[in-house]
């Protein structure tokens, strides 16, 4: 198995902070967001590299972070040549990306590097095993105005997913999904094909979308807590959550 995490994005909704440093690289709790990713990662046994995907504005700044690692697993920094939000390749056009110059032919955890959580990937890969298919983390959330802003799952009684709305206005459903994705081998290949069709390369929920039609897609359900670290509101939250 493969690890990608996605760190390819501007973070303008954070600027001044973002302008001279990534957002997975602000710290919380006296670390950098990226670092409580790669600790969970270890966990998972079968993952064998971690391959971090940057843009070239910040690809220097994840090199340096890693160089100064003393980590288990091998981590490959890769920089996708794109400079701004205008020439940016999407979460998706970067997954492609690193599974082509990293010649991947693996099962893969896919996982946002602005997402701070509490669950353990290792009872993930766990449920992602027994499966035998590709799974997405979903969380049972009781907050109907929060569910509008999210991408929300319906879920048969064995957890297929049967269907997917980004920010409904009304929900079908209290099980939204987050960024952290599970995929076989096979479906690693989509990717190509995906892209290749002209569908939207930026958020990897896209792919979801198009995925859970063409093959069983699953949701686990997390016990635990994700945080999106897309606001200076919401960083300033986690930073008193995690201190």
């Amino acid at each position: 198995m493969k690890a990608i995490i996605l760190v390819a994005g501007y973070a303008t909704r954070l600027y001044p902070l973002t302008k001279t440093t990534p957002k997975p690289l602000l710290e919380v709790g006296g670390k950098p967001i990226i670092d409580y990713i790669l600790e969970e990662i270890n966990t998972l046994d079968d993952v064998d590299e971690v391959f971090v995907v940057s843009n070239h504005k910040f690809a220097s700044h994840f090199e340096k972070w890693a160089e100064g690692l003393n980590n288990p697993k091998k981590v490959t920094v890769l920089d996708d040549g794109t400079t701004n939000e205008d020439n940016r390749r999407g979460a998706i056009g970067d997954i492609l990306y690193t599974v082509e110059q990293g010649n991947i032919d693996d099962d893969v955890v896919i996982i946002a590097g602005d997402n701070l959580f509490t669950y353990k990937l290792a009872d993930n890969e766990k449920f992602f095993r027994e499966k035998g298919a590709d799974c997405v983390c979903v969380k049972e959330m009781n907050d109907y105005e929060a569910l509008k802003s999210l991408g929300v799952a319906e879920m048969d009684e064995n957890g297929k997913i049967i269907g997917l709305e980004e920010k409904p206005q009304e929900p079908k459903s209290n099980k939204a999904a987050f960024a952290t994705y599970m995929y076989t081998k096979d479906t690693v290949k989509l990717f190509r094909q995906y892209i290749d069709e002209g569908n939207k390369p930026d958020a990897p929920g896209n792919f979801l979308h198009w995925l859970h039609t063409r093959k069983p897609v699953y949701g686990w359900i997390m016990t635990g807590e994700c945080y999106d670290v897309g606001t200076l509101a919401a960083l300033e939250e986690v930073r008193e959550i995690f201190k």
